[in-house]
């Protein structure tokens, strides 16, 4: 990668963060056809192509790779300029996260609100898929459910995030196989893995707060944190469906081999809220 022009590989980057060529050029105060330019000479120096021309574009294979590089790089120059005190004023560190939204909306942002200084840049996406956007490039670390690391990257265990299955009182259930249910989005599964195949009656609600205003309101029943499922409990406004069982979903912290002091103290205070946080092995 030593061998690739430090303007082009910024190129590519931006096109990919902005999202078309158009957008980058913009960014970088430069014409279109600059852009375009270095792009093709990229190509043509990686003898690779890296980007599928769509709108929004979209990474090849080779391109993720590229990109990868170049936010590594990137973070690594930020860095550098921090340590030496050579940050521009209103420069901040920035730090891009892939976490799921249980997490986002549980015990995620404390561990965040430890970390002075950084200017964290956070991508919602479901546990099972947040690793694809470390192999895109597009984040330096992410929360997932995947225990195998990715390519270029070191993986801690977090602990397990626990659903219990929950419902309003009044909500007329009779088994989880034919009651209505409540799913986050499509790649959702717990719920089937937790029933065995739950009720095809299923609403989507794609975000935690919907999702426990959902089953609050008795649309169906559903699996939520423990933490916001107790104060429920106590308050009368949930029940809990099977207290003899619950749906644990292991969690890890994914992130970049990279020696970065945001991302070192960031995986430090997400390591030590997990620990207090979430269920330990």
């Amino acid at each position: 990668m030593a061998d690739l022009p430090s303007d082009h590989v910024r190129t590519l980057l931006a096109v990919v963060d902005a999202g078309t060529f158009d957008a980058a050029a913009a960014a970088l105060h430069v014409t279109p056809s600059a852009v375009s330019q270095r792009i093709k000479a990229l190509e043509q120096r990686t003898g690779r192509v890296l980007l599928m021309r769509t709108k929004p574009v979209q990474l090849t294979d080779s391109g993720q790779v590229v990109v990868r590089f170049a936010r590594q790089l990137a973070q690594l120059s930020l860095d550098a300029q921090a340590e030496l005190g050579l940050t521009t004023a209103g420069q901040p560190t920035r730090l891009s996260i892939a976490v799921n939204a249980d997490s986002l909306a549980t015990w995620f942002l404390p561990a965040l609100a430890q970390v002075p200084d950084v200017c964290f840049d956070l991508h919602r996406e479901d546990e099972g898929h947040t690793t694809q956007l470390l192999r895109e490039g597009l984040v330096m670390a992410a929360v997932t459910s995947t225990p195998d690391p990715v390519q270029g990257c070191s993986v801690r265990p977090l602990g397990s995030l626990r659903y219990l299955a929950c419902a309003s009182p009044s909500f007329p259930f009779e088994s989880f196989s034919t009651s209505p249910v409540i799913f986050f989005d499509r790649s959702d599964l717990l719920q089937d893995r937790f029933a065995a195949g739950a009720s095809p009656f299923r609403h989507h609600m794609p975000s935690s707060a919907a999702y426990l205003d959902a089953v609050l309101a008795g649309m169906g029943w559903g699996l939520i944190p423990v933490s916001h499922a107790s104060p429920c409990f106590a308050a009368g406004t949930l029940v809990n469906l099977a207290p003899t069982r619950h749906m644990d979903v292991p969690l890890f912290w994914q992130q970049w081999k990279l020696h970065s002091p945001a991302l070192a103290a960031t995986a430090q205070s997400v390591l030590a809220t997990a620990a207090a946080a979430l269920v330990q092995a």
